[in-house]
């Protein structure tokens, strides 16, 4: 085996072929929130999707949104909501009938719809473009259609038919608005709201109709704010995708998304799982980008909810959870930033006493991120995990240094100030809530599990930021006092507690009392009464099935996967896709949009797993899952890995180092292994495994990749999709459980 041998790993796909039996596609016109096609590019975006009712027929809507804005509240003193914009209307002359198509084609990034009415047919295309803050939306219309067109309304004037079509949320704060509608001298024209003095938006478009035929194309564009600074910005946006040659034009908006979705590739022999983890992948960079809001609860496809908002005692670190292995980094700069930039309200939140050093973050609040800290405590800690993750999986000692370290350290000065010692010695915790466990009683626990693990994930981890750094922090002894005095962490017959005398005694929707499992990896799976507490805490948990919701499948299958129990990690995902909507969002008393995107971790996490300095390969693979293979996924140290599984046996894996980090490799082989470093005269290596399970340490500087397979010939280094039997293509957009059972033949 040489060097140029070792070059020869590449991925062999027809993106287009590939993606394209991932769609989403409705085989009738979608009728709610639930259902509807949804297009976005980070910041303006639109839910697509119809009306039953008999006054609406001839209706599509495409509720738009866009997620910095936001009003002050008359009716409360709580932070500043998302609020509705409005919604852009295709009025039909006729009523939408069948046959009526609609694909969400995933590689372009645009709808396409075929609608029939009854008295002719409407060919739709539409797309937020990836690199402009404009909606586009293409007609083509049929004689019996001649008279259809788009037409804008202001939240305040859609009709209530539509408007309480998902529902009425008497949770949910609307501002009044006052609307002002004008026409410029170039066809553009405006809907300008006004909720408050400088609290509102603009709405512009242009319809750009063909010279000949019935072709036409609208562009909007909707701007936060309403003076004339947001009313020229909007109007400019419009001005200029119109004055483009809108081909040229189309084909910056696809190579966007064409360069995004190459960063990694995932394929599993489960059709509706691999179809599902594709479209998550299409929703993170249509619900933010690097330079634009962090993802709240819903994106920028807000509904009728009970939280317009941000939420952080989950929501946030779940949503942003698949990035990492996925090798999407940028995705999760917005979260980097909106820290970075926010750090002055983060130490607002802190009582007036403890500013000096510390800073938290409550439960919930806009996008400014004022938001006391009350009881919750740890949410702040929780997110600085987020950031280490981005950290752990770029190595930008940058970020590290300037945004990360800071953070980190004031979230742990403010836990300093309220640990207590108790008459044993140890350091304690005074009663703090533990999310989502007993939250309408406002339960309360001393020594919350919530909170000491990440006290102690966060003193550990700022040890190993200032042993990075190279910075000899005066006061790191606190931390070091910290670890050594901290109570442990709370253990009964059933596994972790809620808190000190609190068993989890009932159904607990968040596994926010099995943080050190996951996603802090404090402690593993190598030492036996380690794996057997993480085991039986886990049971115990999913065996109280009274509050279990989506998002706790996605976390039970995680710790599943750390486990290595394939199967059970696919079961509960399976599970999970029972209550995922047709659209593969998600909805309790509200929409939000965290649990599908958790769910791509868990993916990851039964592929490639990364804590505690080693590579895992394929760690929890199902036994059905007899091929799989990936590539490009990213691990802690900046690796990009790529792995094959064939026949129930991995065949090759490759490593390539980003950063020249230590690597250590488990690649679930027994027995002689083979590697070389790829592109050099270095001498192939042999490690000999043994009988055991063990892991491999690589040499590899920055730049540097290596080529590992089982003893004997140099396999085929091609990388394939998987070709599972049976596949249900397309089965997400409207809902087709037939599918599942290979109709129609």
């Amino acid at each position: 085996m040489n060097g140029n041998e070792t070059e020869n790993v590449r991925l062999e796909l027809n993106w287009e072929r590939f993606m394209a039996d991932n769609d989403m596609e409705w085989v009738v016109k979608p009728v709610s929130w639930d259902e509807g096609a949804f297009i976005g590019n980070g910041l303006i975006g639109a839910m697509i999707y119809g009306e039953e009712n008999a006054k609406k027929r001839n209706v599509l809507r495409f509720v738009a949104g866009r997620t910095d804005v936001t009003a002050t509240r008359t009716d409360d003193p709580g932070f500043r909501p998302r609020v509705p914009v409005g919604e852009l209307d295709l009025e039909l002359e006729g009523m939408i009938y069948h046959p009526t198509s609609m694909r969400l084609d995933l590689w372009n990034a645009e709808l396409r719809a075929v609608l029939t009415t009854t008295r002719g047919e409407v060919r739709v295309r539409a797309f937020v473009h990836s690199e402009a803050e404009v909606m586009a939306v293409e007609l083509e219309t049929t004689e019996g259609e001649a008279g259809a067109r788009l037409a804008w309304y202001a939240n305040s004037e859609v009709d209530p038919v539509l408007k309480h079509a998902d529902g009425i949320n008497m949770n949910q704060y609307i501002p009044a608005e006052e609307v002002d509608k004008t026409t410029g001298n170039d066809g553009i024209s405006f809907s300008i709201q006004r909720f408050a003095p400088g609290e509102g938006c603009v709405t512009a478009w242009k319809e750009a109709r063909a010279a000949e035929g019935r072709r036409s194309i609208w562009y909007v564009s909707v701007v936060n704010g309403h003076d004339e600074k947001a009313k020229e910005q909007a109007a400019a946006a419009v001005r200029n995708a119109s004055a483009r040659d809108f081909d040229s034009w189309v084909d910056a908006h696809r190579g966007w998304w064409h360069r995004y979705y190459r960063q990694s590739f995932v394929s599993i022999p489960d059709g509706r799982l691999e179809s599902f983890y594709w479209i998550q992948m299409y929703k993170l960079a249509s619900a933010t980008r690097a330079d634009r809001p962090l993802i709240d609860n819903q994106g920028p496809w807000l509904a009728p909810t009970p939280w317009p908002g941000i939420w952080f005692n989950m929501n946030v670190q779940m949503s942003y959870s698949p990035v990492y292995a996925a090798n999407r980094l940028e995705i999760g700069e917005s979260l980097v930033r909106a820290l970075d930039e926010n750090r002055e309200h983060l130490i607002g939140n802190v009582p007036e006493p403890f500013r000096h050093d510390s800073a938290g973050l409550g439960r919930s609040c806009s996008y400014d991120l004022k938001s006391e800290v009350g009881d919750e405590v740890g949410n702040l800690a929780w997110i600085c995990h987020n950031v280490w993750r981005h950290y752990r999986y770029s190595m930008d000692d940058e970020m590290l240094r300037n945004v990360l370290y800071p953070i980190l350290r004031r979230s742990m000065n403010y836990y300093f100030h309220i640990l207590e010692e108790g008459e044993d010695g140890r350091l304690h915790l005074p009663p703090t809530i533990s999310p989502e466990y007993g939250s309408f009683m406002g339960t309360r626990v001393r020594d919350c599990h919530y909170d000491l693990a990440l006290i102690r994930w966060g003193c550990k981890t700022l040890l190993a930021i200032s042993e990075r750094l190279g910075e000899a922090d005066p006061t790191c002894w606190k931390w070091l006092h910290v670890l050594d005095r901290l109570t442990p962490l709370p253990v009964d017959e059933t596994g972790f507690m809620i808190g000190r005398d609190t068993p989890l005694a009932y159904g607990h929707r968040h596994f926010s009392h099995l943080l050190a499992v996951f996603p802090l990896h404090l402690l593993g799976c190598d030492r036996e009464e380690d794996r057997e507490l993480i085991a039986t805490s886990l049971r115990h948990w999913i065996g109280k099935e009274g509050d279990l919701r989506g998002f706790s499948l996605t976390g039970a299958a995680s710790i599943a996967a750390k486990l290595g129990w394939g199967n059970e990690a696919f079961r509960l995902l399976q599970a999970l896709l029972l209550i995922i909507k047709p659209n593969t969002m998600y909805k309790e008393a509200g929409p939000v949009i965290e649990t599908p995107l958790a769910g791509a971790e868990a993916i990851h996490d039964m592929l490639l797993q990364s804590w505690g300095g080693t590579i895992r390969i394929f760690p929890a693979v199902p036994d059905e899952w007899r091929d799989a293979a990936f590539h490009d996924l990213r691990a802690e140290g900046a690796f990009l890995v790529s792995a094959v599984r064939r026949d129930g046996i991995t065949r090759f894996i490759r490593v390539r180092s980003l950063a020249g980090e230590p690597c250590i490799v488990l690649t679930g082989w027994t027995g002689v292994v083979r590697w070389r470093k790829a592109g050099t005269d270095a001498a192939e290596a042999t490690v000999d495994l043994g009988t055991k399970e063990a892991d491999i340490a690589l040499d590899l500087q920055k730049g540097e990749e290596a080529i590992l397979y089982p003893d004997g010939e140099l396999p085929d280094l091609r990388i394939r999709p998987v070709s599972p039997s049976g596949r249900p293509v397309r089965y997400f957009g409207g809902h087709k459980p037939w599918r599942l059972y290979g109709f129609p033949f």
